[in-house]
């Protein structure tokens, strides 16, 4: 099983605690997320400590306010480390508002055609965004190698989702029992486009909902999608671990 995305720098616990856990837990891949200068180090970091953990980089939208050519040329300097395999987290954020809109849009433009020219996937991050954030990715589809939908939460859109070949990633959230929308697009989404997640220390699963998320606990979010959609954990693992290895690399 791969964890497809975590924050390896905001959990708690040392990196190579979290690490040994996940692989105790039968997770060999880990995907950390470095969301501006010093997450982005953070997480180059932990892929040259540990070969289990591969690297997602890229500018959150919370981090967006007075975005500049400075700051795509480092995530242009992060994103070019053999460690790095796709850009991101980037999107828009309309919820918590904490950077400009039009930061945020300028930001997500400028890293949707940074991951056009390095031809690496994008990792998306949409919160009450969803109309900018899909009409955008529209603009951009033709040129972008793989689109990777963060902590899946429209599945309102799950047919645009398909017809377009975006990867559509499940966290925690799809295991709390109010969450049935989620879990009917959990049910059914193609097999090739299918990812899981924690998202820790955040969206802990229903099991040890509560507590502190971490990479281990992706098998909990992954069981759970195994039995919605009637297969055996072994064939989501499968499918999980070919679909991250296709678009992220092995």
């Amino acid at each position: 099983m791969i964890d497809t995305h975590c924050h390896l720098d905001a959990c708690e616990p040392p990196v190579a605690e979290l690490v040994g856990r996940a692989r105790a837990a039968g997770v060999t891949r880990l995907a950390t997320v470095g969301m501006n200068g010093p997450s982005m180090k953070h997480a180059l970091t932990a892929t040259e400590d540990h070969d289990e953990v591969i690297a997602i980089v890229g500018r959150h939208p919370h981090d967006t306010a007075g975005f500049d050519e400075l700051a795509l040329e480092e995530i242009e300097l992060a994103a070019a480390h053999p460690g790095a395999r796709a850009i991101g987290e980037t999107g828009l954020d309309y919820y918590r508002d904490h950077a400009p809109r039009d930061d945020q849009r300028r930001a997500f433009e400028a890293q949707l055609e940074l991951a056009a020219r390095m031809q690496l996937p994008v990792v998306i991050h949409t919160r009450a965004a969803e109309d900018d954030t899909f009409a955008l990715l529209r603009d951009h589809a033709g040129s972008l190698r793989a689109v990777i939908l963060h902590c899946f939460s429209a599945p309102d859109r799950l047919a645009e989702c398909v017809e377009q070949g975006f990867l559509c990633s499940f966290a925690g959230t799809v295991t709390y029992p109010k969450a049935t929308d989620l879990q009917d697009a959990a049910r059914e989404l193609p097999a090739e486009l299918l990812l899981v997640e924690t998202d820790s220390p955040y969206l802990a699963p229903r099991p040890v909902r509560g507590k502190p998320n971490e990479p281990a606990n992706v098998t909990h979010t992954a069981r759970f999608v195994a039995e919605l959609r009637g297969i055996e954990y072994e064939e989501l693992e499968r499918t999980v671990d070919g679909n991250a290895a296709r678009v992220l690399g092995p």
